[in-house]
């Protein structure tokens, strides 16, 4: 069975979070999730979640805290999500691989749909289970 690293940044502005919208052909498509990915072999965490935000998002990471860690079994793989809370970043996000983004309030988190490996992350901001 595959086994994946992730970087996982959660973004924070106003009292919302950044969410984006996976892409239909993926693994989990078409759900919402955190920002990040796959981290590369001899990759840190933190240059991944680095490179990451800047791909995916167009911002510059200038500081973050580990948040959580999730390994999460799905029949197919396992991911291991490293997930950090993003303190500061410079740049607007906007969706470069063509993803919808969105910033939800926490009452939001709880409404949309996450892949199952993404809702601890939603408890950890909320402190309730989101939708499933």
């Amino acid at each position: 069975m595959d086994r994946v690293l992730v970087a996982v940044g959660v973004l924070s502005r106003n009292g919302r979070f950044l969410v984006t919208r996976r892409r239909e052909n993926t693994h989990q498509g078409g759900l919402w999730e955190f920002p990040g990915g796959k981290v590369e072999p001899g990759e840190s965490i933190t240059d991944a979640l680095r490179r990451e935000l800047s791909e995916e998002l167009g911002v510059e990471l200038e500081a973050a805290t580990p948040l959580l860690e999730i390994t999460h079994r799905y029949p197919e793989k396992t991911v291991r999500l490293m997930v950090w809370r993003v303190l500061g970043f410079q740049g607007t996000p906007r969706g470069l691989e063509g993803q919808p983004l969105h910033w939800a309030t926490p009452d939001e988190l709880l409404t949309l749909k996450f892949p199952p490996a993404n809702r601890p992350i939603v408890e950890a901001l909320t402190g309730a289970s989101p939708a499933s």
